[in-house]
């Protein structure tokens, strides 16, 4: 059975919801983050180096970095649904998208969080940020007015990818309506809700550190 190693309040919720999509069978590992910084736990690095979550483990095959599990569970277990067909316009506008949720767009989140924690001695990194942030939040607004999801008339893997960004957004979203709409649509599906019932209490608020 698939093992999905799960920290609470991280990346490892979008791995949930993927196979809540998928109809899998797969066992939680559950991991609770540090207190009062909210650091992985250092058992996490017995399963990966890095002591990150996700780690997937499908019978000899262990990956880590959620972009990669989503690939390999759609590839192995979708049948053909949550991406478009190899070749396509639709499938190089996944692949971009995909790529795009952690290579470019949680950048700026994180450099913010983490200026969050240093108070005034961020103050002139601030204005950087924030426009940077207003960048990306516009770029991906533009992208979906007029569409149900990032790419094609159907889920993909690429809108699992990008939902963790605009909720890791939080109120940051208020001027983007299209966004969010589609996190609160995205939110309703009951895949997603029977992944936070198995997940845990979900609440990115709360962190004040990657883990």
């Amino acid at each position: 059975m698939i093992q999905i190693h799960h920290l609470n309040n991280s990346r490892s919720q979008r791995i949930l919801w993927l196979a809540e999509e998928l109809g899998l069978a797969y066992e939680i590992i559950r991991y609770q983050r540090q207190s009062p910084v909210p650091l992985a736990p250092p058992e996490l690095k017995q399963v990966h180096p890095l002591g990150k979550s996700p780690v997937m483990v499908d019978g000899a095959t262990t990956i880590a970095e959620s972009g990669a599990i989503v690939e390999y569970l759609i590839d192995v277990y979708g049948k053909g649904r949550l991406k478009p067909a190899h070749g396509t316009a639709d499938y190089w506008k996944y692949v971009e998208w995909m790529h795009y949720a952690e290579g470019s767009a949680m950048l700026p989140l994180m450099l913010a969080l983490y200026a969050g924690t240093l108070g005034e001695a961020a103050a002139p990194l601030r204005p950087r940020i924030d426009s940077e942030i207003a960048n990306h939040f516009g770029y991906m607004e533009s992208a979906l007015k007029g569409r149900s999801y990032f790419v094609g008339d159907a889920l993909t893997g690429a809108d699992v990818q990008l939902l963790f960004v605009l909720e890791a957004a939080g109120e940051n979203l208020g001027a983007f309506p299209a966004l969010c709409d589609y996190r609160a649509r995205m939110q309703a599906r009951p895949a997603y809700q029977r992944a936070i019932a198995k997940g845990g209490p979900y609440d990115l608020a709360q962190n004040r550190a990657r883990g």
